[in-house]
């Protein structure tokens, strides 16, 4: 099973939305919550090129936010990267 990392906000429907969905496929994540840390903010930033959140990645490689990763879904592309490990 891929690596998934999720950068979120405490309140932020979005990054519920995408947590539900990995959670509904019984996928573990690392949460990186950027909630009042500039820092890893920065680090989520610099890491994915944007600027809100959710910013999602798989085996460290940046696929974007809530409505890339269901689009993903959608094409039936998200359960082959994320079992592409």
């Amino acid at each position: 099973m891929a690596e998934v990392t999720i950068y979120t906000t405490r309140w932020c429907p979005f990054c519920i939305r995408a947590k539900m969905l990995l959670d509904h496929k019984q996928v573990e994540y690392t949460e990186i919550p950027v909630d009042g840390d500039p820092e890893k903010r920065q680090e989520m930033t610099r890491l994915s090129g944007g600027h809100t959140v959710p910013q999602i990645f798989i085996d460290e490689t940046p696929i974007g936010g809530c409505d890339d990763m269901f689009a993903l879904e959608r094409q039936g592309q998200l359960d082959e990267l994320l079992n592409a490990s």
